[in-house]
């Protein structure tokens, strides 16, 4: 796997050329929040399907 400088500069070279300092930082702070969020499924830390549709369902059906 790359280092974190290379996987930057790849995300960087990803986006268009119009690209803002603002857009650049969304990009890495949502990258950030996937990677952590993979991380706990991977630690097991996740919520089941079945208890996420139990939790949405109060929102769905009102």
């Amino acid at each position: 796997m790359a280092g974190v400088k290379q996987q930057v500069i790849q995300l960087i070279q990803a986006l268009p050329d119009d690209v803002t300092v603002d857009d650049v930082m969304a990009e890495l702070y949502f990258k950030l929040q996937v990677d952590a969020g993979l991380r706990e499924l991977d630690e097991g830390k996740g919520i089941p399907h079945e208890e996420v549709e139990k939790r949405m369902s109060k929102w769905l059906n009102q």
